[in-house]
């Protein structure tokens, strides 16, 4: 009785543990990127090494998996995989992990909860949302995207003093820490790659609908952002010595962000997504804010800027009051489309009661 209780409440809990180790991930992602970069890697070389290592591990899955279900790749559908490849990963993450050489990863965690406004600032121009500011959804789905792009304001233009720390360092992150002085090109090439990522998110809507096949997807886009990546590096970097990663943390970084974070997590994430819906799968993007916060303060000893901390608190009340918003508007849509579903189950039965009296007297009026 009691083991028949734990497997059922394992079940009903389980997206939300599978979601909590997805942050968890992402939060040690941040720092071992950043001791990887602090080390001497390339954070250009870093985004081909990782994708080319996530394609292989996702290849497997995407073959066996999908074999029956997967659509023909037209020409048509190829050049779009290639401007998601380039939205997703060739132009999102190369500006945003060099952004971290000019920044902290408090920040970049901070500034990932932004996607959902600008990704609903998007869809209100391409007129992919409705926004009606009569009702309370739409007056707090307005609301949230204007606090989150004053946190962002915030958090860009606003330093503010640093926060003391209490005590000493736990770890170190050891290497070259001088070139995280400018603040504000760091915050650009942020707010840049979450705009592309906003944009890559909309455009993946449409293409799942040509292209049904999300692991297949997935590992077609790790190898052509792979290939664009590592394009974009040869031209910005001449050395061939960039390219050459030893048995070190290098090597670990790369490893664990291709199959950990661009494998495992984002299948979780679409496992997330099919049982509970984006909305819960976006809910939990504040808790890698609040993990990469703690560490970086009070184990590493990372400098914290008080406006780093006023914007994330903003950013986060604004990210909760769209997502509000967008969880009652669908709650809304669905209500309706019941109600409606159920109107017309009415209507067709009204009809078989006026239908079927007639047809029982036909064998009579044979007879």
């Amino acid at each position: 009785m009691a083991s028949s209780a734990c497997c059922n409440l394992y079940r009903k809990f389980k997206p939300h543990l599978l979601m909590i180790l997805t942050q968890i991930g992402y939060t040690f992602l941040y720092f071992i990127t950043e001791a990887s970069f602090n080390h001497g890697m390339n954070p250009h070389v870093y985004i081909t090494y990782r994708h080319i290592v996530a394609g292989f591990v996702m290849l497997p899955f995407a073959y066996f998996l999908e074999r029956k279900t997967r659509p023909q790749l037209t020409v048509s559908v190829f050049v779009e995989i290639f401007i998601l490849s380039l939205l997703g990963v060739g132009l999102t993450l190369n500006m945003y992990f060099a952004s971290l050489r000019y920044t902290s990863p408090t920040f970049l965690a901070s500034m990932v909860n932004t996607i959902a406004s600008l990704t609903f600032v998007i869809a209100i121009a391409l007129r992919l949302e409705v926004l009606n500011l009569r009702n309370p959804r739409g007056m707090a789905k307005a609301l949230g995207t204007l606090v989150s792009l004053a946190g962002v304001t915030t958090m860009t233009l606003y330093k503010g003093p640093i926060m003391r720390n209490l005590w000493h360092p736990l770890i170190h992150i050891g290497g070259n820490t001088s070139v995280r002085e400018d603040w504000l090109k760091g915050s650009v090439l942020t707010i840049a790659s979450c705009v592309t990522w906003s944009i890559w998110y909309i455009m993946q809507a449409y293409t799942l609908k040509r292209y049904p096949a999300q692991l297949s997807l997935t590992t077609w886009m790790s190898f052509v952002g792979g290939v664009q990546s590592a394009v974009f590096t040869v031209i910005v970097e001449h050395k061939r010595a960039a390219w050459t990663i030893g048995f070190n943390i290098d090597f670990w970084s790369t490893l664990y962000g291709g199959v950990v974070c661009s494998g495992l997590i984002i299948f979780i994430q679409l496992w997330c997504t099919e049982e509970k819906g984006p909305v819960f799968v976006t809910m939990f993007n504040p808790l890698s804010t609040i993990l990469v916060a703690i560490l970086a303060y009070f184990v590493l000893g990372e400098k914290l800027y008080l406006g780093s901390i006023i914007g994330a608190v903003i950013v986060i009340i604004g990210l909760y009051l769209l997502l509000w918003g967008k969880d009652k508007d669908q709650g809304g849509r669905v209500e309706s489309e019941e109600q409606s579903y159920s109107t017309s189950e009415g209507r067709n039965a009204e009809k078989q009661r006026v239908v079927t009296p007639s047809l029982r007297e036909l064998p009579k009026a044979e007879a």
